[in-house]
């Protein structure tokens, strides 16, 4: 197992540094510039203003500074929030899609997975076709339109939750956000899982196990399901990675102090630094939950091995 973790960091090194190199030279080839405003500086302060952070010198020579600061840890200071780091902006922002996205995946897995799994044991029944049916709407559905429809329903005209604000994370205002964002991984999940057992339900080992006589319960959670969601665990690892740097439409909407909020935000103001260490942030998050179901895919089928 541990060479196996050594292999995919020794991939994961170059994956990275490829990811770092494409977006740096990708934010200097779009027009314009952190320090455009209405009304323009002059041509003394503009030098004085990029000699400051670096960006008076060479293309190569800032991208060699930058990937030095990375390599120390620092990804330097925000272009436009005056007297911060891009490391400060990080860990303010963070907890808030951390604890959303969590919350999200968690919901969406025992909803979705349970849904799967009533599906396959009622194939082709009202069952499977409900949730199906369900699993459909929630994938073609948007966020943007279920998000205004719930806050219309439950907070403007029921009253029976707030609409917007974070409030410390307070679960009330929780509940909204989180619910859009599980819905379309509901709707994912379900299928995947459906799909899986299916399969899984007429394969030769589990005719046995009932011709042994074995209870069905325990065919379906000792036997079935774990060979069922193999595919599940492989797509979870970016579902989740997507979920926890936030949803900018999501956020919006419910006005929450999000990564993926400043994400945007950072790219329309050309803030180069943090939209850089927010794509670093996610790139990592994706190899290291891509590890992490490897590793989960290997405990749950014996025919992988991790050498």
């Amino acid at each position: 197992m541990f060479r196996f973790i050594g292999r995919r960091l020794l991939v994961a090194i170059p994956t990275l540094f490829a990811v770092v190199t494409l977006a740096f030279f990708m934010m200097r080839a779009a027009p314009g510039g952190p320090f455009d405003t209405d009304r323009r500086l002059s041509p003394e302060i503009e030098a004085h203003v990029l000699a400051k952070y670096g960006m008076n010198k060479p293309l190569p020579d800032q991208y060699l500074d930058y990937l030095a600061g990375v390599a120390r840890g620092d990804l330097g200071p925000s272009l436009k929030y005056k007297d911060k780091s891009v490391l400060q902006i990080l860990k303010e922002n963070y907890p808030v899609s951390l604890k959303l996205g969590a919350s999200a995946m968690l919901l969406a897995g025992l909803i979705g997975v349970s849904l799967g799994v009533l599906a396959a044991l009622r194939q082709n029944r009202a069952a499977d076709h409900g949730v199906m049916a369900v699993a459909i709407l929630g994938v073609c559905i948007p966020t943007f339109v279920t998000a205004p429809l719930l806050v219309l329903a439950l907070a403007s005209k029921l009253g029976w939750l707030p609409g917007a604000g974070w409030n410390d994370g307070a679960l009330a205002n929780m509940v909204l956000p989180v619910t859009v964002l599980a819905l379309p991984q509901i709707a994912i999940i379900s299928r995947l899982t459906r799909a899986g057992m299916v399969e899984v339900l007429h394969s030769n080992y589990v005719r046995t196990a009932r011709a042994k006589g074995l209870p069905e319960h325990r065919i379906v959670t000792r036997h079935a399901l774990r060979a069922a969601i193999l595919p599940l665990v492989s797509y979870l690892g970016p579902a989740t990675a997507g979920l926890i740097t936030g949803s900018l439409v999501v956020e919006k909407i419910f006005n929450l102090p999000g990564l993926g909020k400043f994400f945007v935000v950072s790219a329309l103001q050309r803030d180069y630094t943090v939209v850089m260490g927010m794509v670093i942030v996610y790139a990592a998050l994706i190899l290291a939950l891509n590890l992490v179901s490897d590793l989960i895919h290997a405990a749950l089928d014996p025919r992988v091995r991790l050498a």
